[in-house]
């Protein structure tokens, strides 16, 4: 039977990690963390839990520090996790099988929790679902100083791995991120990915116009098909976009990925955005978008929620159904607006349910 660890990196993580090791310790036979510089009972919690701990010179390099990290275990798997993943749904006995097969490398299905600004500057905790390669056979490791990546050819496959992450509730690592990005950027100014992360994190920090630079240049770069990070590239760069008021670039960007990102909800969420914003922004310019606004958000219900589409949760149910309800609603079909602020609110959403009781 294949051995399996446990395999991480931390600094000043107390807050999480006994959290972490709670819920996933039951996965591994071994515990490998190595800490890059605590200040806090980040080692001592580690240790509590029997794992084998050694200490890394921090050097600005997240690939070199889980390749020490990986370098350490001895298992013929290993599970690559930060402190502020915590196991929601699996188990060991449900791995065994894909660890019968040490040619392919596995991807946990992460379910990521963060701040969404909304209109009138109200926040609202929302969710968005990613795969990502952590469960490597031995001999694998990563590249990339920042958001490293698998560094091998293997074949991914899913595993029945569902992990919640908290990491981006927290403030700080955004602006550490983007000094080591923009030095990746430097080094390799056409590298899609790099240009993709850089982008992602100044969307995060709300500096649009900076951020559609690079996404525009990601845009360039990436191949037009086949790299999972593509969809959410595109989708992203639309929504910054329209955080920049760039209107005709942004209508540009839509009507070309029509064909390719047809089968996203989080598409046809994030045009009905674009449509009513630019509306609202130039109503004479624009006004032709105005039947697609409905259009947009019924074809995110038709399309549903796929999680191997990834992207945020309930763009294909109680978000673009709490859409129609307001547009609806706008537009003097109460009728309608109550049937689809109902339809979101059967799913616990709050907005919904605050919308109901005041018509």
């Amino acid at each position: 039977m294949s051995t399996l660890a446990i395999v991480m990196i931390v600094k000043n993580e107390e807050k999480s990690l006994s959290r972490c090791l709670k819920q996933a310790a039951g996965l591994a036979d071994k515990l490998y963390i190595t800490d890059t510089g605590s200040t806090d009972r980040t080692r001592e919690i580690a240790a509590a839990y029997g794992a084998a701990v050694t200490e890394y010179v921090w050097n600005q390099d997240f690939a070199a520090a889980r390749n020490f990290a990986l370098s350490q275990s001895a298992c013929d798997w290993n599970l690559v996790l930060d402190a502020d993943e915590y196991l929601a749904k699996g188990s060991r006995r449900e791995l065994e099988e894909f660890l019968k097969h040490p040619d392919r490398v596995g991807a946990i299905e992460r379910k990521d929790y963060y701040m969404e600004e909304l209109p009138g500057g109200r926040q609202e905790m929302a969710y968005a679902y990613s795969y990502t390669s952590r469960l490597l056979p031995r001999g694998v490791g990563y590249t990339g100083r920042i958001h490293e990546q698998v560094d091998s050819g293997l074949p991914v496959y899913p595993v029945p791995l569902l992990f919640e992450h908290d990491g981006y509730l927290r403030p700080g690592k955004a602006e550490r991120n983007l000094a080591i990005l923009l030095e990746e950027v430097k080094a390799s100014p056409k590298d899609s990915y790099v240009l993709y992360q850089t982008a992602e994190t100044l969307r995060g920090l709300k500096r649009y116009e900076e951020a559609c630079e690079y996404y525009r240049s990601f845009y360039e770069h990436v191949p037009g098909n086949g790299v999972g990070y593509r969809a959410n590239g595109v989708i992203n760069y639309l929504y910054a976009l329209i955080g920049a008021k760039a209107w005709d670039r942004a209508l540009q960007v839509a009507a070309e990925e029509e064909g390719r990102l047809g089968s996203y909800a989080d598409f046809h969420f994030v045009c009905g955005i674009l449509f009513m914003q630019a509306i609202l922004a130039d109503t004479g310019k624009y006004i032709s978008y105005l039947p697609r606004i409905e259009a947009s958000y019924l074809k995110c219900l038709e399309i549903g929620e796929i999680p191997a589409n990834q992207g945020v949760g309930g763009t294909g149910s109680f978000r673009a159904a709490y859409n129609l309800g307001t547009w609806y609603e706008v537009t003097g079909d109460t009728k309608k607006a109550r049937a689809y602020y109902q339809k979101a609110a059967k799913e616990q959403y709050p907005p919904a349910i605050e919308r109901l009781s005041l018509l």
